[in-house]
């Protein structure tokens, strides 16, 4: 009990004596130490790593978790080392309530299909994101999370020791300079004339005094420099490994852009699929058995193909009568189809259309036009006919007028 009480008291000391040089420091009554100009690099480099490294973090937890509830509770799930549960994502959530709805609506009509068609889209979907999730949770977001709550965390602790070093070697420096001050004064020879031989006793007694007092102070200093010394060494080797940091932080960043990346093409390829189903691109899947009623009236954006998987194309199945074999490649010579002796109806286009290639042609909405079908072809499109130009229609851009 009496060894714990000495520590606390002399622990307690150390502390006033910090706090003291501290407050000098700031209000200018106390000289400080200062650090090179490298180390100072350092500090700054390093505490601009933890700032960036922490928003490049939450703003990456944001990306891939929109919902702040469901980030906190996984927080929480961390810090209490449970497992995190299993969360339906929302394209996986989708898709059951389109199926769901397509059982309702009746799973054999058209809209019923389509419903399946889009649902199983959409789940496929949710299970990439999920999949990318996971896979930006390992390769980026624990990297940057084990930096924060490891290596900076030991950084800060080895500088706070350090600040605690500096402030007991500019302590010590001034009880040296102080002790220097009084043992000058103490020396100074009195005037045997005026003072009595008392005076001159006391003197002499205390430039000792004051001597000893430098003594033990130059000596305190010594330990204590040499202690800032070391503990600048350790500190200055953990900052200069920032360089280290950032080199597995590019790593994890280039891990990050590729599963990204991944995840964007199965979307796309996704997408594309689920469009080649319901005949949004008919005039390019030529022949596809599964194909339905067009979903958009607008053609996707160009995508470049050393990004995304390249779609292969389909050699066309059936034999249009009134064609020339060209067909058969998958290329419609509008010129060439004849249209037949009868049969021709009106129409009146709902929606606007771009044509996918030059064998379609385009629409305008409430524009009317002819059309008629062919032998063999597709019963989701009709041939449309504007004054000279002629071309293939999707049939659920058109009202057919009587």
């Amino acid at each position: 009990m009496e060894f714990n009480v000495k520590k606390l008291a002399s622990d307690a000391g150390v502390f006033f004596s910090r706090a003291m040089q501290f407050t000098e420091e700031k209000l200018g009554q106390a000289e400080k130490t200062e650090l090179d100009a490298h180390f100072e690099n350092l500090l700054a480099r390093a505490d601009c790593t933890k700032n960036w490294t922490e928003k490049i973090l939450r703003q990456t937890e944001v990306l891939l978790q929109p919902n702040p509830s469901a980030r906190v509770e996984e927080f929480l799930y961390e810090k209490l080392d449970r497992k995190v549960p299993s969360r339906v994502t929302n394209g996986e959530l989708l898709a059951q309530y389109m199926t769901e709805a397509a059982n309702d609506f009746g799973p054999g009509t058209p809209y019923g299909k389509t419903l399946i068609k889009v649902g199983e889209t959409q789940r496929r979907l949710g299970a990439a994101e999920r999949e990318f999730i996971r896979s930006a949770s390992i390769s980026f977001l624990t990297p940057l999370r084990n930096f924060l709550e490891g290596d900076w965390r030991t950084i800060s602790k080895e500088r706070r020791i350090l600040q605690n070093r500096r402030l007991d070697l500019d302590a010590c420096k001034a009880r040296l300079k102080k002790a220097k001050a009084a043992e000058a004064k103490a020396a100074a020879v009195p005037d045997f004339q005026e003072t009595r031989p008392r005076n001159y006793v006391l003197s002499a007694s205390a430039s000792a005094l004051w001597s000893d007092e430098v003594e033990k102070a130059e000596h305190e200093l010594r330990l204590t420099q040499t202690e800032f010394d070391r503990q600048a060494e350790v500190t200055r080797l953990l900052l200069e490994g920032i360089s280290s940091t950032h080199v597995n932080h590019l790593r994890c960043l280039h891990e990050f852009v590729e599963s990204q990346t991944n995840y964007y093409a199965q979307c796309y390829q996704f997408m594309l699929d689920l469009q080649k189903q319901l005949g949004r691109f008919s005039g390019t899947f030529v022949g596809n058995a599964e194909s339905a009623s067009p979903a958009a009236a607008t053609s996707p954006p160009t995508v470049a193909a050393a990004t995304l998987p390249a779609v292969p194309t389909i050699p066309v199945v059936p034999t249009i009568v009134g064609m020339p074999n060209t067909v058969a490649e998958g290329v419609l010579n509008p010129n060439e189809v004849k249209p037949p002796a009868s049969g021709t109806r009106r129409a009146r286009v709902l929606y606007d259309y771009e044509a996918a290639d030059s064998t379609e042609l385009a629409l305008l909405a409430d524009e009317m036009i002819t059309v008629y079908s062919l032998p063999g072809m597709d019963p989701d499109w009709l041939i449309g006919e504007r004054g000279n130009q002629k071309g293939k229609v999707p049939v659920t851009y058109l009202e057919l007028l009587s």
